[in-house]
């Protein structure tokens, strides 16, 4: 995308008024499906085991129907199918069928009671890239409340599978206990809602009860705007990573380009920040006899680097005059670690918070700090997101680096987190599972991946959704736009030109 010409820029600032153009409007309406309670209502005491139990019992009724019709009239030499309720009532040389939530059992994977036996360790071991076992001792395993079953056989090799997702097997036990798999079923994409399907509903609602609100159709809906998406912002606070933020900056408030092509800018309606957009934190060097002063409760204030935090909200303090701001944290970020990250304090943004919504407030501020996931509505459209870490930990599961395929697996398990809570921290949700995917985006994007990548994928009753790879921006100066009106994307690049002489 060429930004601006030579005979736009460099002119002589004569007489002649130029066109304003007016900033695209933007329709948001944020879900809250991953916040969490305050206070001592949140609570770490609980198992984690009731966290599958939960994801079993809200999927297990979508897997099973699919594998019922699938399944109900299957024969083999003559047998017909049958379903059985739990694992441990499959019978051996009996064909039938059964759903269950898979446990990957492999060697390599963290586990917390080996690094407890193992005291003799000085330090932790480094994270692996891979899970996968090189000796193939890795299985994979259909559990239920009542036990476990070993799986094997072809389908296993030609599908994706990762701790915590819900699917249905058909096959038959052999003598040695393994279930040796027919067929596989996962519960696909759920319902996808209609264009301004939520806004006209909360529109009616609103009118009925005496609100003032208008709905959306009654609206001026204005056409051609756009959404840019933007992760792994890395801000470290040096001089280095300056200029290139400063093209960004410039670029969506319209000023680092000519009239022409602000005109397209002024069609960005919403910024979305998918994570990431603090460096690894750096602490400062500290002088000699600062290191022998003594620390209270370990925690050495005169090492915190506020530069960082600083330069992004001076960052976004420039930006929002101009454009609204969603920020999503990310695994870097100031913000728990543990899923769902909760939406980073506004304490760490002292100018950007004028801009923010009051706690109490119904709608969302200006400068909305969401979690990490995080789904919304923007334009109509249901987008769904989250800084990186799913796919990030899913990826040790899997061969290959195929991030649109893990990503479309993530919204066939109907699960956005599926290795959560076993390799991927999480809260320990007693009474929902906020990870399950009841309604399908229309968008669905991922922060902090390796290299832009999209595709469009297609559900069983015609559900289209657009999936979203996010780059880097500190490594490829890459945003994302998404067109409000197509759900097509392109790329904007920035890149500082560096002389060799």
């Amino acid at each position: 995308m060429e930004v601006g010409a030579d005979d736009e820029l460099l002119q002589d600032a004569g007489d002649a008024e130029y066109p304003t153009h007016d900033r695209q409007p933007s329709y948001y309406n944020p879900l809250d499906t991953f916040k969490l309670a305050k206070g001592d209502q949140k609570h770490y005491q609980q198992q984690y085991g009731d966290l599958y139990f939960l994801r079993l019992a809200k999927l297990k009724p979508a897997v099973e129907a699919l594998a019922d019709e699938e399944w109900k009239n299957f024969e083999i030499a003559g047998e017909k199918v049958r379903r059985v309720d739990r694992v441990l009532d499959v019978r051996q040389g009996e064909l039938c069928w059964v759903a269950g939530t898979v446990y990957m059992d492999m060697p390599l994977k963290p586990n917390i009671l080996d690094d407890i036996s193992k005291d003799h360790w000085i330090a932790a071991p480094p994270p692996r890239e891979k899970y996968i076992s090189p000796t193939g001792q890795d299985q994979t395993m259909l559990e239920d409340e009542s036990g476990r079953l070993r799986l094997i056989g072809t389908p296993l090799q030609l599908s994706t599978l990762v701790t915590g997702c819900i699917i249905a097997v058909m096959g038959t036990e052999n003598a040695n206990g393994d279930f040796e798999i027919v067929d596989m079923k996962v519960p696909d994409l759920p319902r996808q809602p209609q264009r301004w399907e939520r806004d006209e509903a909360s529109a009616i609602i609103s009118n009925g009860t005496g609100g003032k609100r208008k709905s959306n159709g009654e609206q001026k809906r204005t056409e051609g705007g756009k959404v840019a998406i933007v992760s792994g912002l890395g801000i470290s606070g040096d001089q280095g990573d300056t200029l290139t933020l400063d093209l960004l900056m410039e670029y969506l408030l319209g000023q680092a380009c000519g009239p022409s092509e602000q005109a397209e800018v002024s069609k960005i309606s919403r910024l979305i920040i998918a994570g990431n957009s603090i460096s690894e934190g750096t602490p400062l060097a500290l002088r000699e006899e600062e290191k022998k002063a003594s620390r209270k409760y370990g925690y050495d204030s005169s090492a915190y680097n506020p530069a960082p935090t600083t330069h992004f909200d001076n960052f976004l303090a420039t930006l929002l005059p101009s454009i609204p701001v969603t920020l999503i944290p990310g695994e870097m970020d100031p913000a728990n670690v543990s899923m769902p990250q909760q939406p980073i304090h506004p304490a760490m943004f002292p100018r950007s918070r004028n801009y923010a919504a009051m706690p109490d407030a119904i709608e969302p501020g200006w400068f909305d700090s969401v979690t990490n996931p995080w789904e919304g509505d923007v334009d109509g459209w249901r987008l769904m997101g989250n800084g990186g870490q799913p796919i990030d930990d899913v990826f040790k599961y899997v061969d290959g680096d195929e991030r649109l395929e893990m990503m479309e697996s993530l919204l066939r398990w109907r699960c956005g987190a599926p290795t959560a809570p076993d390799t991927l921290w999480c809260y320990p949700f007693q009474d929902r599972d906020p990870f399950v995917i009841e309604e399908c985006p229309h968008v669905y994007f991922v922060g902090n991946q390796p290299r832009y990548e999209t595709v469009v994928i297609e559900g069983p009753v015609g559900q289209l959704v657009r999936l979203i790879c996010v780059p880097k921006f500190k490594e490829t100066g890459e945003i994302v736009l998404l067109d409000t009106d197509t759900l097509e994307t392109e790329i904007v690049k920035f890149d500082v030109f560096e002389s060799n002489s």
